[in-house]
């Protein structure tokens, strides 16, 4: 064994081999470079199923399983771990050292008794070491809040969040959560989420991430995480890596027979930088103890054993100091996933325990792994600061029973609430419909104006558990959280005729109402206005079948056919349609709610009265057909050649998901393009400015000034290096350059209304330039990218504001493939700024 590893390590390619692509050439170039090595694997180990990589189907003729050999050096194997030691920071250091001094006092037992499960109060807990005053560490879902626990709070979901376009609101948001999770006596949250990160149209877990694009999710992981982790909680960013779609996620899920692997997420070095890793950066930058692997493959190799993925991107690019845990029951190999950088197995002992202790005695698995291991848990647990004596106990039971159980809502109720109403979407509004203004009589319609009447057959899974909810389009009441691990419990729902019921009757008007007909028989022609509810529904373990319904579209048209004043609430787990009715002249209002937590009421409420000026934005794009979003519809089946035993998922899209998509295909015209949200006021924008920063040192910056323009006329150059400094060593989050702020984009806003006051959510996007041997057909460079936003605001009517948007080296760069480094493309660099991705106001170019 000793002598197979050692041969495997002088045969496998250096660390700067690109990882394989979607094209062609590239998977080939990699496969390739391993057929010398598998060959005398093969030998070496007298393995008689060994065959060279082809493309024929691999499967076996006795019945047996087929052979997975064919496909291995897709993703180059990086070993070893990387051995973590607190570089990153003053604060990592202090809590390394102090870990290391505790393990160096360890046997093997007490080591490996930090890297696995035991059945406890809490959804994973670790082993003890109480002769060193260790405890069991607790870990509890998950991004939305405490789940399935007595007086914790609901949250907004992870999309809603990303709709509100406010980092402010992230970070009190992260901080919230991080409080109730601190009360539980909760050490390490299950959350955030950025993967999936929203590729596939009916993903079923969209919902629990923060939109799809990499930039908006990157900054909405790196304000939870700081939030969380000011609390004193260590915040897990997930799922690393590429778990895009829910079919097929897991080794024989959804598969012929119940057999057959995971679905493989097949993924350039390009793409997997620019669009998938993109936001771990922040949540890393941000101080993420813990990172949790998927369930997939990527590339053929499983998640929580891909040494590229995890060794070679997070341990050794990222700099990672905290620990790897696996997703619940996701470790698919022993010593395979310990060499990988897997760090942590829940919930049990999975494929480690006694038997990691014996690995690490033959030497299939190195004794400095498994001290890197422990430290790095322990590492995280210091760096938090959780042993310091003050933190509270344990206070989480499975079903939420306990005799005394901990209230940590504390004032949180409120900032839901506030959140709920800037995540909401206010995508049509014909002549002023809204906001009401004491309206006497309103008529209300639709399922999704109420509670479901029997939400609690799971106590830990509001509205349904995994076994009652596949295959729901929609929920039989408000939806306020999808299902799932991520789904919230919550203490109470003020659902939107609960809030409506309130305001009205201090109004002193009257209400009608029709909950459950699909075409309700009594038209109340005296109305001000009729409002009509929809939801549609997602959940983990099943994709959505659709991103419409027939009866929800029935019910909108029935009701708009006679109603003047049709207005249509959506509360949605991701992309929800319209197109059936959108354009219907009695639909004169249109609010996509997403999934605002337990003040789902009291926040529309908030908006639709005025109280609150809309100023959310779509975290997507909503097209008009289902087929507008081509080969990103649906989750992918298996392989085109039908080996239904290895299905597999290329990328062919790259870094063109969402927008991208639409405006890599100009002859798709989106409904509602990415970024769209209105107002009850309107803004203008002027006095586009582009300046280097001041934090830049003497030698770089300005080469040629020229007055900045709101056109593409005038241009000015500056100079910077192309490459970050290959001496500066690799801090938590990536190369330090790559953080540095190069250059400085201003712009005013001004609130050109007469009536409102309101905010503004001005969007920065950057056109990169192509590089010289890009093909023109290939367009493998979006046309523009979201590089900044900023929430202007409030202003009253008439009054100005100024956005300002720092441009970082990352921001501006793309992933050379060749020199496995972020680049400075030479060349003309475009700006825009404006309220939308397709809504640009304001434009301007500099070159580098």
């Amino acid at each position: 064994m000793n002598h197979l590893s050692s041969l495997y390590e002088q045969l496998r390619p250096p660390t700067s081999l690109p990882g394989p692509g979607y094209f062609a050439d590239q998977a080939k170039q990699v496969v390739f470079s391993m057929k010398g090595a598998v060959s005398l694997l093969c030998a070496a180990a007298s393995l008689p199923l060994c065959s060279l990589p082809s493309t024929t189907q691999h499967h076996e003729s006795n019945g047996q399983h087929p052979s997975e050999l064919p496909y291995y050096g897709l993703s180059p194997p990086i070993y070893p771990t990387p051995v973590a030691n607190g570089t990153s920071s003053s604060r990592w250091s202090s809590a390394y050292q102090h870990a290391l001094s505790l393990t160096s006092q360890m046997t093997p037992f007490e080591l490996q008794n930090l890297t696995r499960g035991y059945p406890g109060p809490c959804v994973g807990n670790t082993g003890a070491i109480p002769r060193l005053s260790i405890p069991p560490l607790c870990f509890y879902d998950g991004p939305t809040g405490v789940r399935g626990q007595e007086l914790a709070s609901a949250f907004p979901a992870g999309i809603h969040l990303a709709a509100t376009w406010d980092s402010d609101l992230m970070y009190r948001y992260g901080r919230a959560v991080g409080a109730e999770y601190r009360g539980k006596g909760v050490n390490i949250a299950l959350g955030p989420l950025a993967g999936p990160l929203g590729r596939v149209a009916k993903g079923g877990r969209n919902w629990e991430g923060l939109g799809s694009d990499p930039y908006l999710a990157g900054v909405g992981m790196g304000k939870i995480v700081e939030g969380v982790q000011g609390e004193g909680v260590i915040a897990t960013a997930k799922h690393f890596l590429l778990n895009e779609q829910e079919y097929r996620r897991r080794w024989g899920q959804d598969a012929p027979g119940g057999e057959g692997h995971a679905i493989s997420a097949n993924v350039g070095d390009r793409t997997l930088r620019e669009a998938y890793v993109w936001p771990f950066m922040d949540a890393l930058k941000a101080g993420a103890g813990a990172v949790m692997c998927g369930y997939n493959r990527a590339n053929h190799s499983y998640a929580c054993q891909n040494s590229k993925l995890l060794n070679g991107v997070l341990k050794t690019e990222l700099g990672f100091e905290g620990f790897v845990v696996s997703d619940w029951d996701g470790q698919m190999s022993g010593v395979a996933s310990a060499n990988s950088g897997l760090d942590v197995v829940m919930p049990r002992d999975g494929l480690w325990g006694e038997k990691l202790m014996e690995a690490v005695k033959n030497g299939s698995v190195a004794e400095e792994r498994l001290n890197d291991m422990a430290t790095r848990v322990l590492a995280a647990w210091l760096y938090a600061g959780q042993d310091d004596g003050t933190y509270p106990p344990v206070g989480v039971a499975p079903g939420g029973q306990l005799p005394d159980p901990v209230d940590v809502q504390e004032d949180h109720a409120d900032l839901i609430r506030e959140i709920g109403a800037a995540g909401t979407v206010l995508v049509k509004n014909v002549n002023g419909t809204l906001p009401l203004t004491k309206p006497k009589f309103l008529a209300v319609y639709g399922y999704d104006a109420i509670v479901k009447s029997t939400p609690w057959e799971n106590p830990d899974r509001y509205g349904g558990g995994y076994d009652v909810n596949r295959g729901w389009t929609t929920f039989n009441g408000t939806l306020i959280t999808g299902g799932g691990s991520g789904s919230s419990t919550p203490p109470y729902v003020v659902s939107p005729f609960e809030a409506l019921s309130h305001r009205v009757r201090a109004d002193r008007g009257m209400l009608r109402w029709d909950f459950h007909s699909a075409n309700p028989s009594q038209q109340y022609l005296n109305a001000d206005a009729c409002l009509v509810f929809i939801n549609a529904y997602a959940s983990e373990m099943s994709d959505r079948p659709a991103l419409s319904d027939a009866f929800s579209d029935d019910l909108v048209a029935n009701i708009a056919s006679w109603c003047s004043q049709t207005i249509v609430v959506v509360h949605s787990a991701g992309i929800r349609l319209v197109d059936p009715w959108i354009s219907h002249p009695n639909v004169t209002a249109v609010l996509m709610a997403g999934l605002p937590g337990q003040e789902s009421g009291n926040s529309l409420v908030d908006i639709l009265y005025g109280d609150v000026n809309p100023s959310g934005r779509l975290p997507y794009t909503i097209a008009k057909r289902e087929s507008d979003y081509g080969t990103l519809l649906n989750p992918s089946t298996g392989q085109p050649d039908g080996d239904e035993f290895f299905p597999e998922d290329n990328f062919p899209e790259g870094l063109h998901i969402d927008y991208r998509y639409f405006d890599r295909h100009p002859g798709i015209t989106p409904r509602f393009e990415f970024g769209f949200g209105l107002s009850y006021t309107t803004f203008s924008y002027s006095d586009l400015e582009i300046y280097v920063s001041s934090n830049i040192a003497p030698g770089g910056g300005v080469e040629e000034t020229m007055m900045p323009s709101s056109s593409f006329a005038a241009t000015t150059r500056f100079r910077f290096p192309e490459l970050p400094d290959p001496d500066t060593p690799i801090k938590q989050g990536g190369h330090p350059d790559l953080w540095e702020t190069l250059l400085v984009v201003r712009c005013s806003v001004e609130n050109t209304g007469d009536k409102y006051e309101g905010s503004e959510v001005a969007q920065l996007y950057v056109g990169i330039p192509p590089s010289d041997e890009e093909e023109e057909d290939e367009k493998e460079t979006p046309v523009r990218q979201l590089r900044g936003f900023k929430r202007v605001g409030p202003l009253a009517p008439g009054e100005e504001g100024g956005a300002e948007f720092a441009l970082t080296r990352r921001d501006l760069s793309v992933w050379d493939v060749e020199v496995q480094q972020w680049r400075l493309r030479r060349g003309e660099y475009k700006v825009w700024v404006g309220a939308s991705s397709r809504d640009l106001r304001l434009s301007g170019t500099f070159e580098i």
